[in-house]
């Protein structure tokens, strides 16, 4: 997205440079018509650079790198919206990263692990399902060592401590999950404002300069369109990441769930032995 944003922002500003050059050729050429040796000459002059000019633009801007360009606009932006646009993009992805470096340690093999609590309660009992439990990482092994630890109170107790436990493993999942949301929201929200703020601010040149063309409103407007655009790429990249941890615990959590049932019908069959 950022890639195609610089790209269409360098080819506007060399098609505007190549305009511009072309609209001083015709000038050029209509001022000196008087002389037919003069026009001429001035028109070769004029006609090489037209033709030199635009090419030279796209090799210069070829020359710059995509964080060259990422950053002149950046500062173009003005450091006051801008800077707190990148804010809320480090602050987000911080959260991001940890909430995924999180969830991936908590994703276990809870087949494998339904296993071995079996083999140990057919081998060693309810001790040797506790050891198993206490020796796996993850909130699945957590909610089983909630329900061995109430085994010996019955299987209701069993249920309640399940459930109850499960909520609290979920939450822990969940936990940070709606500050990545405000970023979310806040980004494209700055950058409206930074518009607003600019447009406000190319009003109040026209004011002052009594002019309404395009260098008086140029500044105000640019600084409003950057801002807008770096506000929606924020939110654009901040709600992939917030999909992302989403789907990863919704995942863990229906994985919970199906295998909390099989580990109270395992329970359930050994108490009856």
């Amino acid at each position: 997205m950022k890639k195609v944003i610089a790209f269409l922002s360098i080819v506007a500003m060399v098609a505007f440079m190549g305009l511009s050059q072309n609209v001083i050729a015709q000038d050029s050429l209509t001022v000196k018509q008087d002389s037919a040796t003069t026009t001429a000459d001035s028109a070769a002059q004029v006609a090489d650079a037209a033709a030199e000019l635009p090419a030279a633009a796209p090799a210069a801007e070829k020359n710059k790198s995509f964080h060259q360009v990422l950053k002149e606009k950046f500062i173009e932006g003005g450091p006051g919206f801008m800077g707190i646009v990148l804010l809320t993009l480090i602050f987000g992805l911080a959260i991001a990263i940890e909430r995924i470096l999180y969830l991936s340690m908590a994703t276990v093999n809870t087949k494998k692990l339904l296993s071995k609590v079996d083999d140990a309660l057919k081998s060693g009992g309810i001790d040797a399902a506790k050891e198993v439990v206490r020796n796996t990482r993850g909130p699945v092994a957590s909610i089983f060592s909630e329900g061995l630890n109430r085994f010996d109170n019955g299987m209701d107790d069993v249920e309640k401590a399940i459930l109850a436990y499960g909520s609290v493993v979920t939450g822990k999942l969940e936990s940070g999950v709606s500050w990545i949301s405000l970023f979310i929201a806040l980004a494209p929200m700055l950058g409206f404002m930074g518009t607003v703020i600019g447009m406000i601010q190319a009003f109040d040149d026209i004011a002052a300069a009594g002019d309404i063309s395009p260098t008086v409103v140029a500044g105000g407007i640019k600084v409003a369109l950057l801002t807008t655009v770096f506000g929606l790429i924020v939110a654009v990249i901040l709600q992939i990441f917030y999909n992302f941890i989403i789907s990863k615990i919704d995942g863990l959590v229906s994985d919970m769930e199906d295998s909390s049932i099989t580990f109270i019908d395992m329970l359930s069959n050994y108490a009856k032995k």
